[in-house]
């Protein structure tokens, strides 16, 4: 909805004072009974009015996770059975807990659990709200937010406007004209849900005593794949939402069905693994439209009896914003957050009408929507801590910007893209692609780095217009046969001196391989009508799908294209991050003559590092910790991860490594070490609680996701909010100093953009 002239001329930045304490006392421009009386700015002439004749900077973000009762006059607003209304009895005045929503926006939630809302002018008390989760329905804002405005019938005060219907809160309802309102701090006021911390203390140590800078970095990080995929449910969970935890982490029953049975990939490839799925044994269910057994228990927010499970389920969110900021307080310190989808998966399941959508299933709508969302989160967790700037959780588009924010003891988040149709630049263009030439391609990096994204993939799992895909088996290659309407295309003529990558060993479809000399021609088949009839177009190929798989060290049968060198090209003239672990053994091959050519790092954050060159040149991976301790090598987990320091220094790159999760990316999460046939030796010392982080200045208890306790030593990696189990895990398997390069990552990542920035501009000399 479009706001007012006045809100649009002055938004959320008029409303600057009257920040609340911990007991809901205002800040030291207010009195003690009242906000809404004094809260104006700097330029404040008295009298309510500036110097400039326009109306005073209220404070609208101190509200955030105050206690107040909404005073209009000589009557507070009270609530009257399944409504509100203002009454002349103070003793009957609704205290509102203030839940930011976003900047300068809020939920007003009442002591009994009661929201107050308003869809179309009376004002409603409702203790459950619709979202556009519920809806599956991309347009709809909620009536229960409001926007604290200051006063246009008295400038001391404040208005109160709907974020749905853009009228404001009067005495009747809602009005074009709006009640002149005081917030009143008052007591008893019941918190809006949200889960738990478990972690006292704050970040005090921001770099070692030489200067470097003092963190961890997560290269590779998908805190948004619930907005890809179409944005329903078949990727289920969010990091925030609006309306809260109720809302994010909802019941997945709506979109997985009953006890999971609709969630197919999910099913498939947490049973399997993407390489040994028996696709065909799914058909006669896929075809009555759920599977014909129990795949998982479905509630979420407050029990969580299966999800989340880092380990072993991939189709449920990971990286709520509260277990991010759990990881951050154990030392995270840099982010790299790439966008990412897979439109075949998602056309397959809508195409089925096994999962619904908000939006299409296309590659780039979902990273234009992810990229729109981490902006978003940046805003509520600067809303919950007060203010704009306030968070711990910052966006940053350079180097420098990293350093500052790491060195100020917050978290630093690089944004990135890794989806195989980049840029709409499919292999097999359809109606509406776009041209993809070189003036295309410049456009769109231009208009994405002005975005802020700085790290790219190339290509992820399909065939493009710049590489062939990472060649990736089971799903991958059926997907990529059915996205693109060519055979797959493996070869045993693969490069002896690229020993590691997705496209190696034995094809799993056989029968569709036929590998070809032109790698963009004539496509062998038209799938155009995939995305309506997802099963009918693969089910015409059953009998090839059926044939038995080719036993041998595969690997594409071709390279980078012209177009994509010149991609390659123009992100080095940007100064960009490179992605290169995704391309296949040629394209990677052709990929590093390229950077050597430029003498250009790269980042190889799936831990690739073609035998030390990433490093010579200056790059980055990514490092894992054992998992299992083995008591007769007592210091065994701290002596691994240094040996890989040592292979790096030896190589000449920095001598750190950060970790590559790939958290809600498919590519699951660390296991437990304590269970039957887990690991080869007994296991012993399990984490106990309470323990201090690595930097000592956060102490941790035990976790717990609303109802649930959670258990590291038998559970795992269950969430990003674990990363302090994990790093207290390998700590008492090392030696002191063992694991400082760990925390000397983010610097080592941050040395390698450096680097790239500094190649781009000796480019322009």
């Amino acid at each position: 909805m479009r706001r007012s002239s006045f809100a649009l001329l002055f938004g959320p930045l008029l409303l600057t004072a009257c920040p609340a304490d911990d007991t809901g006392a205002t800040g030291s421009d207010t009195t003690d009974d009242e906000v809404g009386e004094s809260g104006s700015s700097e330029t404040d002439t008295g009298e309510g009015e500036t110097d400039t004749g326009e109306p005073p900077e209220l404070d609208a973000y101190g509200f955030a996770g105050g206690c107040y009762s909404l005073r209009s006059g000589d009557t507070w607003l009270t609530a009257a059975g399944e409504s509100y209304e203002f009454s002349a009895d103070a003793n009957a005045a609704a205290a509102f807990h203030m839940k930011a929503s976003d900047l300068g926006t809020y939920l007003l939630y009442d002591q009994d659990g009661g929201y107050l809302v308003s869809d179309s002018g009376p004002l409603l008390r409702q203790t459950s709200l619709q979202s556009d989760i519920l809806l599956v329905d991309d347009s709809y804002v909620s009536g229960a937010e409001w926007m604290p405005e200051t006063s246009l019938v008295d400038w001391d005060q404040y208005q109160l406007r709907n974020r749905r219907n853009d009228l404001l809160l009067a005495a009747e309802g809602l009005a074009e004209t709006g009640a002149a309102i005081t917030f009143d701090p008052a007591e008893g006021c019941t918190e809006h849900p949200e889960l738990s911390l478990d972690a006292t203390g704050s970040v005090a140590k921001t770099t070692f005593d030489d200067g470097i800078l003092y963190g961890i970095v997560d290269t590779h990080s998908h805190v948004f794949s619930n907005a890809g995929f179409g944005g329903g449910g078949i990727f289920h969970g969010a990091p925030y939402h609006r309306l809260g935890v109720e809302h994010a982490l909802m019941s997945c029953e709506q979109f997985h069905g009953e006890m999971g049975r609709q969630d197919f990939f999910g099913y498939a490839f947490d049973s399997a693994g993407a390489n040994d799925a028996d696709l065909s044994a799914l058909i006669p269910d896929l075809v009555a439209g759920e599977l014909s057994f129990d795949n998982h228990n479905t509630d979420g927010y407050p029990t969580f009896s299966d999800w989340p499970n880092g380990p072993s389920s991939s189709t449920h969110q990971t990286q709520y914003y509260r277990w991010l900021e759990r990881a951050y307080l154990a030392g995270l310190r840099l982010e790299v957050l790439h966008a990412t989808t897979n439109s075949a998966i998602c056309h397959f399941m809508v195409g089925e009408e096994l999962q619904p959508t908000r939006y299409d299933c296309e590659d780039m709508t979902a990273v234009d929507r992810i990229i729109d969302e981490s902006y978003a989160l940046e805003r509520y967790i600067d809303a919950q801590a007060g203010g704009p700037g306030e968070g711990w959780f910052r966006i940053v588009q350079t180097p420098a910007e990293a350093r500052e924010i790491i060195a100020s003891g917050k978290l630093a988040v690089v944004l990135g893209i890794e989806t195989s149709d980049l840029f709409g630049c499919k292999i097999t263009p359809r109606n509406g692609s776009p041209t993809c030439d070189e003036a295309y391609i410049k456009e769109q990096l231009d208009y994405y780095y002005a975005l802020g994204v700085r790290a790219i993939f190339p290509v992820h799992k399909y065939d493009n217009a710049f590489s062939p895909g990472d060649g990736n088996r089971a799903f991958i290659e059926l997907g990529n046969f059915l996205n693109s309407g060519y055979s797959s295309n493996f070869t045993e003529d693969c490069p002896p001196e690229i020993t590691d990558g997705f496209d190696k060993g034995d094809v799993f479809f056989g029968g569709i391989n036929d590998p070809r000399d032109e790698f963009i021609g004539t496509p062998d088949y038209d799938f155009s009508g995939f995305p309506d009839a997802p099963v009918n177009t693969t089910s015409l190929f059953l009998a090839q799908l059926l044939e038995p798989a080719l036993e041998g060290d595969y690997c594409q049968n071709a390279t980078m294209t012209p177009m994509g060198e010149m991609l390659m090209g123009e992100l080095m003239q940007r100064g960009m991050i490179i992605e290169v672990d995704h391309l296949p053994q040629w394209a990677y091959k052709r990929a590093f003559e390229l950077l050597e050519a430029a003498n250009y790092p790269a980042a190889g954050t799936h831990g690739r590092n073609f035998e030390g060159l990433l490093y010579e040149l200056g790059g980055i991976s990514k490092t894992g910790l054992s998992r299992c301790h083995d008591p007769e090598n007592p210091g065994g987990t701290g002596q691994s991860y240094q040996n890989k320091i040592a292979f790096i220094e030896a190589h000449g790159g920095y001598p750190a490594e950060g970790f590559g999760f790939d958290l809600n990316g498919f590519a699951g999460a660390r296991g437990p070490r304590f269970g039957d046939g887990l690991c080869d030796t007994t296991q012993e010392d399990p984490v106990t609680y309470p323990f201090s982080s690595y930097a000592g200045d956060v102490e941790f208890s035990q976790p717990v996701i609303g109802e649930r306790e959670l258990d590291f030593n038998t559970e795992g990696l269950v969430h990003i909010g674990l990363l302090p189990e994990l790093i207290e895990d390998a700590r008492r398997d090392s030696e002191d100093g063992d694991l400082d390069p760990l925390f000397r990552s983010a610097e080592g990542y941050i040395r390698m953009w450096e680097l790239a920035e500094t190649r781009a501009a000796e480019f322009g000399d």
